[in-house]
């Protein structure tokens, strides 16, 4: 992804700073039901159970090919690593059985104050809006808790759901770029971003 973010406004260090602080010290999203926690290794089978269905894993690009338990104990790990960098956080959303019902990866530049949200939902806990309120509620999270200034987002040009969502949401179309694959294997990517200004005229928070 080192073609993102389209859009770079330099911020300051001590602001670069504050952003690796925050990813580092990221717990997760409050979320109503379900809240969202960080990843670690002993999630791999959960992880692995909820990413071997096709309608999950066939859409994304960035997901580890060949997906086994060890490439997605990789996964988990490489994040771990970036958290601890500050570059990076990979989140999890359980049902009450501990089967993994969400997740949510970040990439985050301190350097652009800028980051990056993936993630899915579980077949069972889509409708009713709940990718569009899980989404706006991280969103909100990324600018409140992470202290970001611009947030991305990326989807396959023939992702009709994501591209809804995502306009619904009040992001800007910025173009294409080609997404690499861990494999090589290359797709062609519409790229979404919202600056924090941007976000909060049509997302006003309470007082």
């Amino acid at each position: 992804m080192g073609d993102l973010p389209l859009t770079r406004i330099a911020v300051s260090l001590a602001r670069q700073t504050a952003i690796r602080e925050a990813v580092r010290q990221a717990k997760g999203i409050g979320f109503e039901q379900s809240p969202s926690r960080v990843a670690n290794l002993d999630d791999a089978e959960a992880f692995y159970e909820f990413l071997s269905d096709p309608s999950i894993h066939g859409p994304i690009y960035n997901l580890p090919r060949p997906l086994t338990m060890d490439s997605v104990r990789s996964m988990i790990a490489r994040n771990l690593e970036a958290q601890a960098a500050g570059e990076g956080l990979l989140l999890l959303r359980f049902d009450s059985e501990g089967g993994v019902i969400g997740y949510s990866e970040f990439e985050i530049w301190p350097e652009w104050g800028a980051g990056d949200l993936g993630g899915a939902l579980r077949q069972d806990q889509q409708g009713r809006r709940a990718g569009v309120n899980g989404a706006e509620r991280s969103f909100d999270w990324m600018f409140d808790e992470l202290g970001l200034e611009l947030i991305v987002a990326t989807g396959a040009l023939d992702n009709v759901r994501t591209a809804r969502m995502l306009d619904g949401l009040g992001l800007t179309r910025k173009g294409e770029i080609t997404s690499k694959r861990a494999d090589g294997s290359t797709r062609q990517s519409l790229v979404w971003e919202v600056t924090r200004d941007e976000w909060r005229r049509v997302h006003p928070k309470d007082d």
